[in-house]
């Protein structure tokens, strides 16, 4: 049982995770839409709570975002990380009440605000882990951004996975390299080695990212990338494809519906007056 977790714990199942959340080879009800009706129900989803100071909304709408992330398959590991951050939030709320002598209504404030970033946050999740990078820079170039600015978010995708399996080689090269220490004490010299390696890895990982950037950048000015981004042909013929349908109204319409039962709820029955 113990081997099982360290294997699923490895560096290798943590980049195969990146790669299947930056490329959205999960499939979901969002990553079946239009980039641009993901975008636009993302904006619905993330604005909606500031509008409001009720719990009983912002609960509604922590809910709303939660069944997003189911229906868009969230991996484990950014639903992980999501947890963990929660968890110690709500042990910030409880510790910062209980040391600054706040009352239940410094408690409510607290709790507000976790309930606002929470739904931000779980809507983030489902609405970038359903676009592949691709998808995401064809929605930003329809919307008329900026050609870099659609090429840099794609390429930053790209590179995520690349990074971490880079960094990956250069630690276990450093592990052959070195021998390993006695544990001691709770293994505290074998996590003194590793976080030594760690830092280790950051120069030779940034070294060789830099590299990698120069080949990619070579290559796109042999392809003729500077020129299709000044030519308005290259765009069109970028955004062509995509089309907003009867599929994509649907989900934004059942979210802003969802949201508005979310505010009418509220104001029925508010949890504190």
């Amino acid at each position: 049982m113990s081997r099982q977790h360290r294997d699923v714990l490895s560096l290798e199942w943590v980049r195969l995770e990146l790669v299947r959340t930056a490329y959205a080879t999960r499939g979901g009800v969002l990553a079946a839409m239009d980039p641009r009706a993901v975008l636009a129900w993302y904006v619905l989803l993330a604005l909606a709570p500031w509008f409001t100071h009720n719990l009983t909304v912002l609960a509604a709408l922590f809910a709303v975002g939660a069944v997003s992330v189911l229906l868009a398959r969230v991996g484990p590991l950014v639903l992980g990380l999501f947890g963990i951050g929660l968890v110690l939030e709500l042990a910030y709320i409880a510790g910062a009440a209980w040391l600054f002598g706040g009352d239940t209504q410094t408690v409510l404030a607290l709790v507000e605000l976790t309930l606002k970033l929470g739904t931000v946050s779980l809507a983030s999740m489902a609405a970038f882990v359903s676009l592949d990078p691709e998808k995401l820079s064809d929605a930003l170039l329809a919307m008329r951004a900026p050609t870099m600015l659609a090429f840099g978010v794609s390429y930053g995708y790209r590179m995520l996975p690349l990074l971490v399996d880079e960094f990956s080689d250069v630690v276990e090269s450093y592990r052959l390299r070195t021998p390993a220490p006695a544990p001691g004490f709770l293994a505290w010299r074998s996590v003194v080695r590793l976080v030594r390696l760690v830092v280790l890895a950051f120069y030779p990982v940034f070294l060789n990212t830099a590299q990698s950037v120069r080949t990619t950048v070579e290559a796109l000015e042999t392809r003729g990338f500077t020129s299709a981004v000044t030519d308005g042909r290259g765009r069109r013929l970028r955004v062509g494809h995509l089309q907003v349908t009867g599929y994509d109204v649907a989900v934004i319409a059942v979210t802003a519906g969802a949201v508005a039962v979310a505010f009418w709820a509220g104001a029925q029955w508010p949890l504190f007056r």
